[in-house]
């Protein structure tokens, strides 16, 4: 990668091979294909962090972060572990770790654990899924400590087509408690409060210098019309594009398409990501 290009960052990428999908997720994925052989296909291929690695480039992709995701009641389950071996010893694999307050007794240390020991280089968490809301205090601990490390959480904000999601759960509205309480964190909001509150996340932007919005799942070709004044605040917004339920490239290409400065592309196709990950 050349040193004067910003490079291209995907913020929200899932594994294909889940240790196991819910019935309405799996159908979900599935539905993109012509048959279920060729979904079970494609979900093989891509497992391969080679294969995903080579996909990375031909989409112009310069680095992706891997979800890991334990939402059993509503999704399916991709583990810590699944994530941490995908992107062993490879630079352009950012991996998440994912908490559930539920089952993770002590969220802090056991942050720490998986940051120091297991590599991992951000958070990534399901209040609409795991049923929680995130300025319940028993996430304070884990707050705490990615503050004190210095690296993002990522919430999944908004509405979920998934059986089994409870959508309160998603207000940015929030994020307000938790930017106050720990102003140096990172907080990232996915899908910029979709459906219902574009605004409210915009709002949480505006009044907290720590928190993001990420566009996945949202139509880039759509961003104006859900934030008119994109360019405005571009150096709050960070592609991420939820694959592997989309075009990476397509949406990239969307985004270069909006009538929005080339300057502020960039930030958010990877300058404002690259800030927040500490991507040299």
């Amino acid at each position: 990668m050349h040193n004067n290009k910003t490079p291209v960052i995907d913020f929200h990428v899932h594994l294909t091979d889940y240790d196991f999908f819910r019935e309405s997720a799996y159908t979900w994925f599935a539905q993109m294909f012509e048959t279920k052989a060729e979904y079970e296909r494609f979900r093989e291929k891509y497992s391969n962090p080679d294969t995903f690695c080579e996909l990375l480039k031909e989409n112009g992709v310069d680095y992706a972060v891997i979800l890991a995701e334990v939402a059993p009641i509503t999704t399916g389950v991709a583990p810590n572990k699944l994530v941490e071996d995908f992107c062993k010893e490879r630079d352009e694999l950012i991996p998440f770790c994912t908490l559930n307050p539920y089952d993770t007794p002590d969220l802090g240390s056991t942050l720490e654990d998986l940051y120091y020991n297991h590599g991992f280089k951000g958070v990534k968490l399901y209040p609409t899924y795991n049923y929680f809301y995130p300025n319940d205090p028993k996430l304070y601990p884990l707050y705490a400590v990615a503050q004190k490390l210095n690296i993002p959480v990522l919430f999944h904000t908004g509405s979920s087509i998934f059986k089994g999601s409870r959508i309160k759960y998603g207000n940015p509205i929030f994020f307000d408690d938790v930017a106050v309480d720990f102003p140096d964190l990172k907080i990232v909001m996915a899908h910029g409060g979709r459906g219902f509150w574009y605004n409210e996340a915009v709002m949480m932007t505006r009044l907290h210098e720590n928190v993001y919005i990420e566009v996945s799942g949202l139509p880039p070709k759509k961003l104006l019309e859900y934030f008119p004044e994109l360019e405005r605040f571009s150096d709050k917004f960070i592609f991420g594009s939820d694959w592997p339920s989309v075009d990476v490239k397509k949406n990239i290409e969307a985004i270069h398409s909006l009538d929005i400065s080339q300057e502020a592309k960039e930030k958010i196709l990877g300058g404002n990501a690259q800030k927040i990950l500490g991507i040299k």
